[in-house]
């Protein structure tokens, strides 16, 4: 019989491809990779032998037979073995861990063994196939043996898929059910047509589609750099996380690189992407190898394992001393500021997730310091992200069910001597943690974006409070209802608040929004637009917290204000000298000469009351006159003293 081997010659090339790719790919050394790394070579043994044992039965009479006896026993033992390898792929995507399926690879093994033996008896028995010098190659007659063991495991790879497909990602789960039927097929062609050589041509279009869809490591190779990125570090960390001990024996530094787009912007995109590039070959050079990863646009993450962690503080010096030094990119120089955060593993910080999260609230940390500076995250910045993410869970758990505390501070008006305007004010003393204070869940909010959603439901509850006053027939002017900066990123913004104050049924110009002099600052034509929007309902707008330096006075005189409040440390230094007594007088004569009303805030003794009345403020608030009040209680005060 002759054989055409041709397709052996191409899969034995597609195999090659496949082979090379992978080495340029992932290097964890993780279950999945492993056994598709044992696919590759199981696969390539058996078209190789498949393709010289061939060649050699076509010239038996001129190679020793005992050669050939022990090519082709190589090719009949590889063969099925291509099965049993890719259905100990399948069990490795759908367990990731090799000591949970330990068992089951033990007991798929099993048929794989008792024809291994077969095969070994075979040279006494004869029955899978026989060489002579007589009659050249002769199939023997258990040779259907062969093809049932790999039709087996391709019908169990099917079987397990289809078992756990909930388990598996839709798209793996279609790749897993192809190769195996699509090798299927192909090797019942070369039964149809034996002699057709098609069993390595099967096995290599198997793994080619296996490569390509799922473990093509090119996605995990940042485009720019040709380092490992972001998505292959969370693999890095999850393989070792599973492997107990050796993530013991962890750190990750993260070199976060301030203001880079200021470099983008002068010198252009592409002298930007150039410094990146030298960056990330400066530090690939002086680290492990393997160990740069890109973490972000202009961050890079080390990546130190085993004893090279115990070598940090070496690194860094490394990284801080070349950093520190001006760059240059062919005509281009530039000094880069850098923020450096660096987290190691410990008893409290096993996870993958909570050694992200702590090297990443590291950077934020090492941003406020100056440049270069190394922020380490220790057990007490541990301890102070986890109240963080606590008091996050508290604030969602509230907005959930609405249930923030809110307060009011009356605040005096000079003139009529009543409590004409009240300040609303949210706290949270009733959580699991206890007592919250606003200076610290209220930068919480901020960032997790939960203040958006709180701040109309404060404005709901004052909305309500204003209306209760209004049933009392007490006199009010209006209520303080305090903005975020980030609220301005909403396009829907006056619409929502026009919404919740005709809901409560209340006049709206009972109503004053105040923001402090950062909203200005980050978003200043948001500001201006929504305060002429709020005007046209009436609606008085008021600036919080004047003196804290984020924005000029041309532009608060750019936007609508009723009133301007002075910050407390504007108040308490007017007391110290007779410039600073100066100072503020001028600065509330300018403000009222325009038209604007004025309010001293964080006023606690009589002193600086008389002082403020003697400047020339229209209201006051502080503890002097009262210190924030539940509702009820604020309610029962503005009866009181309004009489």
């Amino acid at each position: 019989m002759e054989w055409n081997i041709a397709p052996e010659f191409c899969a034995l090339i597609i195999l090659t491809i496949v082979w090379i790719y992978e080495k340029k790919g992932s290097n964890i050394p993780s279950f999945r990779n492993k056994i598709f790394h044992g696919c590759l070579i199981i696969t390539f043994m058996a078209i190789s032998s498949n393709i010289t044992s061939t060649i050699m039965i076509d010239h038996y009479k001129e190679v020793p037979l005992w050669l050939i006896w022990a090519v082709t026993t190589i090719y009949f033992m590889f063969t099925p073995l291509m099965g049993l390898i890719y259905f100990y792929y399948v069990v490795a995507i759908i367990y990731t861990k090799y000591s949970e399926v330990k068992k089951i690879l033990i007991v798929a093994g099993v048929p794989t063994l008792c024809y291994g033996i077969a095969i070994i008896c075979n040279f006494y028995t004869k029955s899978i196939f026989n060489i002579s010098l007589q009659a050249g190659y002769i199939r023997g007659k258990l040779i259907i043996i062969t093809y049932l063991i790999f039709y087996f495991y391709c019908l169990l790879s099917v079987c397990l898929v289809a078992y756990k497909h909930r388990k598996i990602e839709q798209k793996a789960a279609n790749i897993l059910l192809c190769f195996p039927i699509l090798a299927t097929l192909i090797i019942v062609i070369q039964q149809t047509h034996p002699n057709i050589i098609l069993s390595g041509f099967a096995g290599s279009c198997a793994l080619l589609i296996v490569y390509l869809y799922l473990q093509n490591k090119q996605i995990y190779i940042d485009y720019l750099t040709k380092i490992p990125n972001r998505w292959e570090l969370l693999n890095m960390l999850d393989f070792l996380s599973q492997t107990g001990k050796k993530i013991e024996k962890t750190a990750i530094i993260v070199l976060s690189l301030r203001d880079f787009k200021m470099v983008n912007d002068r010198y252009g995109q592409q002298v930007g992407d150039a410094f990146l590039q030298k960056i990330s070959k400066f530090l690939c050079e002086i680290n492990p190898k393997g160990s740069v990863y890109r973490f972000n646009g202009d961050e890079f993450a080390i990546l130190l394992n085993g004893e090279f962690a115990n070598d940090t503080k070496y690194y860094i010096n490394q990284i801080q001393e070349k950093m520190n030094r001006m760059w240059r990119v062919g005509e281009y120089t530039s000094y880069l500021s850098t923020a450096i955060g660096v987290v190691t593993c410990t008893a409290n910080n096993k996870t993958v997730e909570s050694l992200i999260q702590s090297v990443e609230y590291a950077v934020l940390e090492a941003k406020k310091g100056k440049n270069n500076y190394v922020c380490f995250c220790d057990d007490n910045m541990l301890a102070e992200m986890e109240r963080k993410k606590t008091i996050a869970e508290i604030l969602r758990q509230k907005l959930e069910d609405e249930s923030f505390e809110m307060y009011y501070q009356p605040i005096y008006a000079t003139s009529a001597k009543k409590f004409l305007y009240v300040e609303s004010l949210i706290r949270m003393n009733d959580t699991p943690i206890g007592p919250i204070y606003p200076s610290e869940f209220i930068p919480i909010a901020e960032e997790t974006g939960i203040i958006i959603e709180m701040t109309y439901i404060i404005l709901d509850k004052v909305c309500k409070f204003i209306k209760s006053i209004l049933d009392n027939n007490i006199p009010i002017e209006c209520v303080h209802v305090n903005f975020s900066a980030l609220q301005f990123s909403q396009i829907n913004l006056g619409e929502r608040v026009m919404e919740i104050i005709k809901k409560n049924n209340i006049p709206s110009n009972t109503i004053k929004i105040e923001f402090t002099e950062s909203a200005i600052a980050d978003s200043t034509d948001s500001v201006i637009k929504f305060s002429t929007e709020m005007k046209t309902y009436g609606i008085k707008m008021g600036l919080d917290d004047f003196g804290t330096g984020y924005s000029n006075v041309s532009t608060v005189m750019s936007i609508p204000f009723h009133a301007v409040k002075l910050d407390k440390s504007l108040v308490w230094m007017s007391m110290k000298d007779e410039g600073s007594t100066v100072m503020v007088r001028n600065i509330i004569g300018a403000f009222k000469g325009v038209g604007m009303q004025v309010v001293a805030e964080g006023v606690e003794t009589k002193e600086q009351m008389e002082t403020v009345i003697n400047f020339g403020v229209d209201q006051i608030q502080g503890y002097y006159f009262s210190k924030p009040l539940p509702s009820e209680e604020a309610l029962e005060f503005l009866k009181e003293h309004n009489k």
